[in-house]
């Protein structure tokens, strides 16, 4: 049977995050919020990104997307951001957190993000995850995203058994609770994980 993996997920919320209480308490990643639309930079981002390569956690950063806005641009202001906090190494993972329309329709949203997607691909060589929930998705917000690893807000359902919304098959974290702090599962051994993240060959 595969191991499960726990995780956190935090942004300027938190706050001052104790990293090395959680990585006691067999936390073994992280994603923490690093940038939104084109300007904003998480003011905690620095901090979390040093605390959590310092306690030998699966270092992970997102990006709040704006689908109103330029998806290449906002691609480049988040790998600045990640650069500027010391940049990536072997293993660590990003995700999009795709939760607003921005006023958009669905077809709109979907582009915005597969376009944001390949920008990322394209100067990491590696897939984004899409943080998302169910209904976001089923409203067809997602579209054309299945081939991308799919990080599911589903805090109602029991750890490790949320409802896969279409286009994905297949969920690969699950944030299973975001009270009082986001808590995430991941099915597989560190290996598997960092195996999803960044390989700078």
């Amino acid at each position: 049977m595969k191991r499960v993996l726990h995780g956190i997920d935090v942004s300027n919320w938190q706050g001052t995050v104790d990293w090395g209480g959680h990585a006691d308490s067999g936390v073994a990643f992280g994603f923490a919020k690093a940038s939104e639309g084109v300007a904003w930079v998480d003011k905690w981002f620095d901090r979390n990104w040093q605390l959590m390569r310092e306690h030998w956690m699966v270092c992970g950063a997102y990006h709040f997307a704006k689908p109103k806005g330029d998806p290449g641009e906002q691609a480049r202001h988040f790998l600045r951001t990640v650069r500027n906090a010391g940049g990536l190494r072997r293993g660590d993972l990003v995700a999009l957190d795709l939760e607003s329309d921005d006023g958009l329709p669905p077809d709109q949203v979907a582009r915005f993000a597969r376009r944001w997607c390949r920008h990322i691909e394209k100067h990491t060589g590696m897939r984004p995850f899409i943080y998302t929930f169910q209904w976001f998705a089923n409203e067809g917000n997602c579209a054309g995203l299945g081939e991308y690893p799919l990080w599911i807000a589903s805090p109602g359902k029991a750890k490790g058994s949320p409802v896969v919304p279409r286009p994905w098959r297949d969920w690969t974290i699950h944030q299973y609770a975001n009270s009082p702090l986001d808590r995430n599962v991941f099915h597989g051994s560190r290996e598997d994980l960092t195996r999803l993240g960044y390989d700078p060959r």
